[in-house]
């Protein structure tokens, strides 16, 4: 499947005033797997000149956008950085974050995760006061915000916390300012962040995996509706303002089901974990007759393993990844013989020749990467080929930060499984059902409207490119 999510967030501050920008940049590296078009660092010194800012961004993964002498360059013991994939406005440098301002209080760079619903809105409400934008995303509306109701609040953290009762969506926030690191996560949970420290270095990172790259230890996750602020003076200070009163929490389940690292854990649920079970539901309630399971790299693998685990049926390898496709990989032109499924996966035929493969995704949603993968393990002599998606059918497009189209554009949308089964060329088809997705996750609270057509919030009429969402179609 080919499905993208917003971005990936880290901010590190040192008290022990070490330069942090390779923390940063490793930890970057640990949430690459969120966004693969651009990314960037920002520090600042707090013993230093007060507001100055140390930035560098650009289109590409982290090690392309940065070398040693871009790496270099950076020297503070407070900052943040980002890793992006657009859901909201367009795939430029300008768009690459951090966002920097410089405003009448000082200097303030922030990292965002998450979409909002009322961006369009807020944004033609700071135009029409003179505000002038820099980018076509909904972080700059975030940002402005703060910034505003920085003028008229004692402290950033405050000015946050105004900014945030303004916005609605999906977000996890890291922001810097002078002399504090603040978190915020949007009431619902869409999104993760949690908090790790290290000697006397606190870190925000969207995953846990990023703490333990930098060998830091996971503190806890911030909570839905918290914002934290850390600084020397008061540690982690915590402040649930922003969640009162809190509805319903509503993670976004696919963190478990596709987003996340396995090595990962949210709100205290392992991804491994999840994705394990989710594999031994598919086995229990899609059972089929076979002689090897096998995953669809990387995502597919635990579920496989579930299934296999719960089934009985040997777990196999039947794919070898290309795990140097990445984005500057230069798609062939039309009247070459090649397409990107076969340059990114190839099938082992000593695997699955005159075998029952049951072959395990996470997800269809357009389904022409599901049907090549069928075709291709068919050619190298499969007898058969169920396929078993862990999560349930897509009917219903995403409004707050995972790139799910259109409903028309969706295989699922208004098909059969045995319809849906014949495009792909499978021998049979099982989805994950949904009742199952609380349970995969330990009886967390989830979002699941891409799925049932339920949202946590009622979903925008336009986005912040003006493009306009048709829920009827």
């Amino acid at each position: 499947m080919e499905m993208k999510e917003a971005c990936g967030v880290i901010g590190v501050y040192d008290f022990a005033g070490n330069d942090v920008a390779s923390d940063i940049y490793y930890g970057l590296f640990a949430l690459q797997h969120r966004g693969q078009e651009s990314c960037g660092i920002a520090v600042s010194d707090t013993k230093g000149p007060k507001g100055k800012v140390d930035s560098h961004k650009d289109m590409g993964l982290v090690n392309e956008v940065f070398d040693p002498e871009a790496l270099g360059k950076l020297h503070g013991d407070l900052g943040v950085g980002h890793v992006r994939y657009s859901t909201a406005g367009a795939s430029t440098r300008e768009n690459a974050q951090p966002l920097v301002l410089n405003y009448v209080k000082g200097t303030l760079a922030m990292a965002h995760n998450g979409n909002l619903i009322n961006a369009m809105e807020l944004r033609k409400e700071l135009e029409y006061t003179g505000a002038i934008f820099q980018t076509t995303i909904d972080s700059e509306v975030i940002a402005y915000h703060i910034a505003r109701e920085r003028l008229h609040s004692k402290t950033v953290e405050e000015a946050v916390l105004h900014a945030a009762k303004k916005i609605q969506g999906a977000y996890a926030l890291v922001v810097m300012s002078p002399r504090k690191l603040i978190g915020a996560r949007d009431p619902f949970g869409f999104k993760p962040l949690c908090i790790g420290k290290r000697d006397e270095a606190y870190i925000l990172a969207s995953e846990s995996c990023a703490l333990e790259t930098i060998g830091a230890e996971f503190i806890r996750d911030v909570r839905p509706g918290e914002i934290v602020t850390i600084s020397p003076e008061g540690g982690i200070q915590s402040d649930f303002t922003l969640c009162q009163p809190c509805g319903k929490q509503a993670r976004c389940v696919f963190e478990y089901i596709y987003f996340a690292r396995p090595d990962s854990h949210i709100d205290t649920v392992s991804v491994y974990n999840s994705r394990i079970n989710a594999g031994r539901f598919l086995a229990q309630d899609s059972p089929v007759e076979a002689d090897l399971v096998v995953g669809v790299p990387e995502s597919g693998n635990g579920a496989a393993l579930g299934y296999s685990m719960e089934s009985g049926i040997p777990y196999g390898v039947a794919f070898m990844k290309n795990s140097y496709v990445g984005r500057t990989f230069i798609k062939p032109k039309q009247s070459s013989r090649a397409d990107g499924v076969r340059v990114k996966l190839n099938v082992i035929k000593e695997a699955v020749k005159g075998k029952r493969i049951i072959m395990i995704d996470d997800s269809i949603v357009r389904g022409t990467t599901s049907g090549k993968i069928v075709s291709m393990l068919k050619k190298a002599g499969a007898a058969q080929v169920h396929v078993r998606i862990s999560s349930p059918p897509f009917l219903w497009p995403c409004y707050f930060g995972t790139d799910i189209p259109q409903r028309e554009q969706l295989i699922a949308y208004n098909r059969s499984l045995d319809e849906i089964r014949d495009l792909l060329g499978a021998d049979s088809l099982g989805y994950l059902k949904a009742e199952r997705l609380e349970e995969m996750v330990g009886g967390l609270s989830i979002c699941k409207g891409c799925f049932t057509g339920t949202y946590p919030l009622e979903p925008p009429k336009e986005d912040i490119r003006g493009e306009y969402y048709d829920r009827e179609q």
